[in-house]
């Protein structure tokens, strides 16, 4: 795994290129019975994440920036793996490329 960046504030991180900051759905602790999952159930992360910020976008081969598919608030889905951790307080964050995104999901 990659070494992972810590901030003290998630201002601090602008996204250069075509990258994008995400936050990870957190997966739930509790059923809605009220029973109590243990960490070994709620390990893995969630394919859900929300955009807090992204980069102005990557030059094309004919040097035309194309901007970022998705926007600041938008719900995607992310694969499995990939993206550079990066941890603020408690909480952590991530950045991935606007290509690795796979797809924004419509409410």
């Amino acid at each position: 795994m990659a070494a992972q960046a810590t901030f003290k504030s998630i201002k601090a991180v602008v996204p250069l290129l075509d990258r994008v900051l995400v936050r990870r759905f957190k997966p739930e602790t509790k059923t809605a019975s009220g029973v109590y999952l243990p960490s070994s159930a709620t390990n893995s992360p969630l394919p859900e994440a929300t955009v807090i910020a992204t980069g102005p976008g990557a030059p094309d081969k004919t040097g035309t920036v194309r901007p970022t598919i998705v926007q600041a608030g938008d719900r995607v889905l992310l694969p499995g793996w990939g993206g550079n951790p990066i941890k603020v307080g408690d909480e952590e964050y991530f950045l991935f490329r606007d290509s690795e995104i796979l797809a924004k999901i419509q409410e």
